[in-house]
């Protein structure tokens, strides 16, 4: 499946990031058909080319110095330019933006600035109907880059934000990849970029037109801001620290360039170590005819690897069959069972400040029409909302299990009724075609706090395309991040829910090529996704995952992709003397608002992320590598969005460990029932949390048995499990939260209980098949939760 071309809208301040974004859609195949600009009102003053305004709004959201220059680029590029004033002020602060339809009709006089941008580019659709994308440059600002998505897709436009967590390329030639690799990517283009603006210590007057797309001005730039501990992406000016102007580029977009007479740039002092500069007598030049010739988008503007360096290796290590016939050994199996000792004094059997919820539709409802269907589900949430006095923006995590992924577009649409809000829940979508209860058609599991507890909801959602990772298509956010506690207390742990991740290409939003070795790279691609959003929520630690498979073709195969997947999540996993430095960027709004990264000086080791961060294991562990790997499988379904090969889920994301607090407990066939047991066990001050994944591996010859069955079977082997570790006192037949199930090895799963319909206790997801990650055989995987009390004297 090959990209589209769209039709560009682009939004542009002068500054040079908007500019870079605008190439790189260029470089993408796609077509210019406008440029928009937003410039301010000050006491009625227009702030035209011959009226600049000697005051600077300092708007969060809008770049405003160099505003006066403007209008010149639609003559220098031959672009047709739009532009509007800013209406309103910036009067919703949070990072992520809540609209509310009715605030226009409300208070037409307070209306959030953000608005300006509908206003201008409804004008602009009228004028070019054939736009269909909006493009802004917005690299690590989720405040600018989710102002600029409502708008855009409720106008029907499909985001472009490719510098959105630009990744750091290789580096040229004699140059060291560092934090300013983009600027000199800036210059390769050929964009010509000065600092107008400097509002940051280490920055004064001095570095005023400064050209910062070029060596001098990047190491200029990076000396001055390091004096000052300056935060990541300081270099770029992403926390403000210094703004642009781009007066000239390739010859392929600018046919003229820009230049202001140096008796034009005028000095203003704003105070507050903000000062810019006000410009006069801007005008046109021609251009040098031989100045780039040769360049094209394909030879200046460079992209990402669709693979960073990490997932390269994979990829190439797991095309190797001897390797992957090598790792069939459970990764964890070299570990042997421990003892921990009755340290606690107290066990809550189930997770109660968790509900979780099994939803299908009523019986009564039409089952025949999918839409009708969807709506009954729906209902029945609103319902079991309702009567928890919760609302559904407070929804961590949704499971949706369709009959025919073909009607996937009719359930998004009911489903999405559901959220008004940013950040709606993050969610997995497979098909498991007939093996879904007879008659119905769709499935949806939930994850919610209690309420009074996990106030506090941090969301990732990006709707922009970008080289990071596949925008999100539908309401969904790529992961919900809430406090885990314990009876309302917060415990300092906190859990991340992300989406189910499948391998599309960030940039176009459609799959690899098909090829004998597509397999590889879908797997590989789609586990890159997952660890970038990890990365992106500062995730330490995996609970447990699993890698969905569409129905194979044959056993040998669907057995060759599960080991194939588990070997790419244990090299993923690596070891501490691994050399990567994974980290992830503060964003503007955090630095601006969040108290927690006031200090630049502690920005850099705030920022830090890694995944897994070796610090959380004990030292036992940290010297065991493959004991640290928490515990995989694959699963066969029927099929997955996007005719993707496979979606990886990882069930919950940990993150804010203390160094030294966790430990991974393996113990092998823990009856002779063959039941397999994991235990993560995450320490903090004032409780224990404990994930268990507890999976069945037959014996050969083993027969069918009954889901009641199997279920007294993993009940009494649960138990046997915690009682190896010194916790057997303390648990009574505690409940899973979620299983997974091979249906064809298992009868009575999911039987209809008279007019009650199916009877569906917890989670259960009926499977073709379920492998380990050696490539065993697996009848039932079902996983647990567990909050345990530290004794007194422990």
């Amino acid at each position: 499946m090959s990209a589209e071309s769209l039709n560009v809208i682009a939004l542009i301040s002068g500054g040079k990031d908007s500019f870079f974004n605008l190439l790189h859609c260029i470089r993408h195949g796609h077509r210019i058909v406008a440029l928009a600009n937003l410039y301010p009102v000050v006491d009625g003053t227009t702030g035209a080319l011959e009226d600049p305004i000697e005051e600077d709004l300092n708007s969060f959201m809008y770049q405003t110095v160099g505003h006066e220059v403007i209008p010149l680029y639609a003559a220098a590029t031959g672009l047709p330019l739009y532009r509007q004033p800013i209406r309103g002020g910036a009067l919703h602060h949070e990072r992520d933006y809540d609209y509310s339809p009715g605030e226009q009709k409300d208070a037409p006089s307070k209306v959030d600035e953000t608005e300006s941008m509908l206003l201008l580019l409804q004008a602009i659709k009228a004028r070019h109907p054939e736009a269909n994308a909006l493009c802004s440059g917005a690299i690590l600002s989720t405040y600018q880059r989710t102002r600029v998505e409502s708008i855009a897709l409720r106008l029907g436009l499909t985001p472009l934000a490719y510098l959105w967590k630009y990744p750091v390329l290789p580096p040229r030639a004699n140059e060291v990849a560092d934090e300013a690799q983009l600027l000199r990517d800036v210059a390769f283009a050929g964009l010509d970029a000065r600092i107008i603006k400097v509002a940051s210590a280490g920055l004064d007057e001095s570095h005023l037109w400064e050209r910062v797309s070029s060596i001098k001005g990047v190491n200029r730039v990076k000396s001055a801001l390091r004096k000052f501990g300056a935060a990541e992406g300081a270099s770029l000016g992403e926390g403000g620290e210094f703004e642009t102007l781009v007066l000239d580029g390739p010859s392929w977009l600018f046919k003229k360039k820009i230049s202001v007479p140096e008796e034009g740039r005028k000095i203003v002092n704003e105070g507050g170590g903000s000062t810019w500069l006000m410009l006069r007598g801007a005008h046109l030049q021609d251009k040098l005819e031989d100045s780039d010739v040769g360049a094209s988008p394909e030879s200046s503007i460079r992209t990402p690897d669709l693979l960073d360096s990490r997932f390269q290796s994979i990829f190439h290590t797991i095309l190797n069959t001897k390797d992957i016939e090598d790792s069939r050994k459970e990764s964890t199996g070299a570990l042997r069972p421990r003892i921990l000792g009755n340290k606690f004094s107290s066990t809550l059997e189930e997770d109660d400040d968790i509900l979780r919820w099994s939803v299908l539709a009523n019986p009564s409802a039409d089952r025949t029409c999918i839409a009708a269907e969807m709506q009954s589900v729906v209902s029945q949430i609103r319902e079991l909302l309702s009567a928890s006095s919760l609302d559904a923006a407070q929804i961590t995590n949704t499971i949706i299990i369709l009959r025919n992924m073909a009607d996937f577009p009719r359930i998004n649409a009911e489903y999405g009724n559901l959220f008004t809000r940013p950040n709606p829940p993050s969610r997995v979508t497979i098909s498991c075609g007939s093996l879904l209860p007879p008659d119905y058609n769709v499935m949806a599991f939930l994850t919610v706090p209690r309420p009074g507890v996990n106030s506090h909801r941090n969301g990732l959602h990006v709707q922009s395309r970008s080289y990071w990772a596949p925008a999100n298509i539908g309401p969904y956010s790529q992961a919900i991040d809430i406090s885990v506690s314990v009876e309302a207390e917060e415990i300092g742990v906190r859990a991340i829910y992300v989406a189910g991740q499948i391998p599309l290409i960030p940039a176009s939003m459609v799959l690899p090529p098909l090829s004998e070795t597509s397999y590889a790279m879908q797997i590989d691609l789609s586990l890159q996704h997952l660890w970038r959003v990890g990365l992106e929520m500062k995730v330490q630690l995996w609970s447990s995952a699993v890698a969905y498979f569409a129905k194979a073709t044959s056993p040998h195969e669907i057995k060759r992709y599960a080991e194939a997947a588990g070997l790419a999540w244990k090299l993923a996993h690596g070891s501490p003397e691994d050399d990567e430095d994974d980290e992830s960027e503060l964003d503007p709004w955090d630095l601006k608002h969040n108290s927690q990264y006031t200090s630049l000086g502690n920005s850099r080791e705030n920022a830090r992320a890694r995944l897994p961060d070796w610090s959380i294991f004990t030292l036992r562990q940290q010297n065991e590598p493959e004991s640290c790997i928490p515990p995989f499988f694959a699963a066969e379904v029927e099929e997955l969005p996007r005719q993707a090969t496979v979606e990886w889920h990882a069930h919950v994301g940990l993150s804010q460990i203390e160094e030294s607090s966790v430990e991974i407990v393996y113990h092998p066939e823990t009856t002779p029932s063959c039941w397999r047991a994991w235990h993560v066990f995450v320490r903090t001050a004032k409780a224990t949390v404990v994930y268990t994944t507890m999976a069945h591996v037959p014996s050969p010859g083993h027969g069918n048995s009954s889901w009641g069955e199997l279920q007294e079977e993993l009940s009494v082997s649960h138990t046997h499990s915690v009682k190896a570790l010194g916790l057997a006192p303390l648990v009574h037949h505690a409940t899973p939260h979620m299983a997974y199930v091979e249906a064809t090895s298992v009868t009575s799963l999911l039987s209809d209980v008279g007019d009650a319909g199916p009877s569906v206790p917890f989670a259960t997801i009926p499977c073709y098949t379920i492998w380990s990650a050696g490539g065993e055989r697996v009848t039932c995987v079902a996983l647990y939760k567990m909050v345990l009390g530290l004794s007194p004297t422990d």
